[in-house]
């Protein structure tokens, strides 16, 4: 049965005034509007709602029902509207998204925190997932959205730019590295090189650019923590091979540019192709736009 929400609309009126003119003023409408419109629900629910007479108007024991639900109704479809509305100001909601641990231990704390402030009612699920398993996380639509680096073959996903991430090598303090900005793969490869787990993009291209060059590491450490790969490269193990942006604010290390080949990789917000961001998660891609890129 197709009901028509005016007419539920003039019922409850009618109901919640016990009268024809009242609820006439109340909708707008006229008083023969009203009664016809009464006329036509009871003929498609095939039941009288109404008691009439020339003092009062009464429900009937079926227009009482009619009025329960009715109201139950309105008030769902009510809230839902009040949901969505909040939701496209920013006031209420939920959203999550996947990061890279290379780019959430460095940038995500600010962005979330400015975030907070702007937006205290909005919760948020964060997931650090290296380059593949963000990517499968938001093709499943398990995350909102990711930030991580572009691959070779997009294929279903979008690739928003953020910024050109370069690689570097961080020198341990004897190193006497004469103030180059640059240092290349060539010469790295004849010291103990330190470097991110297999699992990572930036793994990936650093171990392609070593076989396309023949350089063969003389020693090679794998660790799945940036924070580790740094402590290991202070402690004098070896040199350590890190994104830019993943690179701590306060080390002894001396950070210098992967030239003969220049390494990098672009930093992107991932989503699925054509897929439309709530509010939530559009302003907080803004915020990383505006604030995941180091500082020139």
């Amino acid at each position: 049965m197709k009901i028509n929400f005016k007419l539920l609309g003039t019922f409850l009126a009618v109901a919640q005034n016990s009268s024809f003119r009242k609820a006439a003023e109340q909708t707008h409408l006229s008083l023969p509007a009203v009664s016809m419109q009464i006329k036509q629900l009871e003929e498609q629910m095939g039941v009288a709602l109404f008691q009439r007479t020339t003092r009062k108007v009464e429900l009937t024991r079926e227009g009482e029902q009619l009025m329960i639900s009715t109201r139950k109704a309105m008030a769902e479809l009510e809230s839902g509207l009040t949901q969505i509305q909040h939701a496209a100001d920013v006031l209420q909601g939920h959203l999550s998204f996947g990061c890279v641990p290379t780019v959430a231990g460095t940038r995500l704390p600010v962005i979330l925190t400015t975030f907070a402030k702007k937006y205290p009612g909005i919760t948020i699920h964060v997931r650090e997932l290296v380059h593949h398993e963000l990517r499968e996380a938001v093709r499943r639509r398990e995350v909102d959205f990711g930030i991580g680096p572009v691959p070779e073959r997009p294929g279903e996903l979008d690739f928003d730019p953020i910024f050109v991430d370069e690689y570097c090598a961080l020198l341990p303090a004897g190193y006497r590295h004469g103030g180059r900005a640059g240092i290349s793969l060539r010469e790295l490869s004849r010291m103990p090189l330190l470097s991110l787990s297999s699992s990572t993009l930036f793994r990936e291209h650093l171990d392609q650019a070593l076989t396309a060059g023949s350089h063969v590491p003389a020693r090679s450490y794998e660790f799945t923590s940036v924070s580790t790969l740094v402590a290991m490269a202070e402690a004098g193990l070896g040199v350590a091979m890190l994104p830019r942006i993943a690179i701590p604010r306060k080390t002894t290390l001396t950070a210098v540019r992967i030239t003969s080949p220049a390494l990098s990789r672009t930093i992107a917000i991932v989503t699925i192709r054509g897929h439309t961001l709530s509010p939530a998660a559009a302003r907080l891609v803004e915020l990383c736009h505006e604030l995941i890129a180091p500082q020139k």
